[in-house]
């Protein structure tokens, strides 16, 4: 990529999230469509004094929204919860449902693999295509392409006309999966892990930044994670790391790294909530902060509670109560309960909510409900529709799958979805390359018997 589209394309991202934050950017939007006709040396001059400027933009009047960054400021801006809902579970039974929650995790992030970046629409058009819709199964293995498809590349990725495919032999194909393969939506909660073995339910954000530095490799980590660690080499430290040049701070990442915080958290959405916060801060802010929040807190609160809705509203009390992503949230509830239709469901989400990124927290976050709302408490169902609302479908699929695997436990889990895996697992996290599920399972255990003892 030339580096002068690099650095525009990083400004017109800042200029979009700085717009989405409540700030006034049409002063400096129009003053980069001025910059077309410039030559290149002029241009990257005139974008740095843009980049400079935009410290100092205005709110706009009618953004209403209070959404801050420091765990302090959004204790005191959440609701009223419970906080804390019970200690006392059964090893054997938090052990079920702890290893659920890793299969859960596993099956659905590997569902939304094939089809990651697709829009809804092109998801849905694949399936029909494939006499597999609506999706029931891990993708099928296709020997001979249809119409309108081709094999997986970035220029098929990137023709909104033409559908990627994966070749016959891909290990992410039903009949050929023995594994969970390598995502970046599995190695966050097994460094997690890692933070938490090391340092114990005390670590520090700075503590998560020096394990990505050791056991992540740069080229493997994405968005805002890509800028935060680019700050840390940098040798910036938190929250500068996730606010310095990163127009990506309210995206996806943080909230895919949410579950282990949960899992070692049952019965204690508040302290799982915190944890998470303490991890998102490294590379997020506001709503990219929340929604990790949020989800660690309903995942906490799974191990005792089994209600969507109670599970949403517990989670809710953890973030502010004025923020985007609790609209999204209450809007997502107040939809699904009005309709049976999961595709209605989705016509409203983007209609009100499509103009986000599609690795955006709050859209991904309002589809992962979705499915959760529509599933009628079956685990199948809850990971498919969450894959087929399309965007960022292995992170959906993943959630999706891992607040149910956790209220489900392992026993209830269908062989479907769980056998292929074998109990494997590969990772890019150095120490990880190749374990299994159960034994990450277990070593969770440990840890929540430590938080359950202080």
């Amino acid at each position: 990529m030339p580096e002068s589209f690099s650095a525009e394309a990083h400004l017109r991202e800042e200029l979009v999230a700085l717009r989405e934050e409540g700030y006034d950017t049409a002063d400096p939007t129009g003053r980069m469509d001025s910059l077309a006709d410039l030559p290149d040396e002029e241009a990257a001059r005139r974008r740095r004094d843009i980049l400079a400027s935009l410290v100092d933009l205005p709110r706009r009047p009618d953004f209403t929204y209070e959404e801050p960054s420091d765990l302090d400021a959004i204790r005191a801006a959440r609701p009223d919860g419970p906080r804390r809902l019970t200690t006392r579970l059964a090893k054997r039974f938090l052990a079920d449902r702890t290893r659920g929650a890793w299969l859960g995790r596993a099956a659905g992030c590997l569902l939304g693999k094939p089809c990651e970046g697709w829009h809804r629409t092109k998801i849905e058009r694949a399936l029909r295509a494939l006499s597999e819709w609506p999706l029931s199964d891990y993708w099928p293995r296709v020997d001979d392409l249809p119409d309108g498809f081709a094999l997986w590349s970035w220029e098929a990725f990137k023709d909104p006309d033409t559908i990627p495919y994966p070749p016959p032999d891909d290990p992410q194909l039903r009949g050929n999966i023995t594994r969970m393969l390598r995502d970046d939506d599995m190695d966050y909660p097994i460094i997690g892990l890692h933070i938490l073995e090391h340092h114990g339910p005390g670590f520090t954000t700075k503590d998560v930044g020096n394990a990505w530095l050791h056991l992540l490799p740069y080229g493997c980590v994405y968005t805002a994670e890509h800028v935060a660690y680019r700050n840390l080499v940098n040798q910036l430290e938190p929250p500068a790391t996730a606010s310095h040049h990163n127009p990506y701070r309210e995206w996806i990442g943080a909230q895919i790294r949410a579950d282990i915080f949960g899992w070692v958290c049952p019965g204690n959405p508040e302290f799982a909530a915190e944890l998470a916060w303490r991890d998102a801060a490294l590379s997020h802010t506001k709503n990219g902060i929340y929604g990790e929040m949020f989800f660690a807190a309903l995942l906490a609160a799974a191990f005792v509670e089994s209600d969507i809705h109670n599970l949403i509203e517990i989670a809710l009390s953890e973030i502010p109560g004025n923020c985007r992503l609790r609209e999204a949230v209450l809007d997502t509830v107040e939809w699904c309960d009005a309709d049976p239709d999961w595709e209605t469901t989705w016509n409203r989400i983007n209609e009100k909510y499509g103009h986000y990124h599609g690795v955006h927290t709050i859209n991904n976050a309002a589809v992962v409900l979705m499915g959760l709302l529509h599933s009628g408490g079956d685990y199948e169902k809850a990971i498919a529709i969450s894959v087929m609302g399309g965007w960022d479908t292995d992170c959906n699929g993943a959630t999706a799958g891992s607040v149910m695997g956790t209220i489900l436990g392992a026993k209830a889990l269908p062989g479907k979805w769980i056998a292929p895996l074998n109990d494997r697992i590969s990772s890019i996290v150095i120490g990880y390359t190749d374990t299994r599920l159960s034994r990450l399972a277990r070593r969770t255990g440990a840890i929540q018997q430590k938080i359950a003892q202080l």
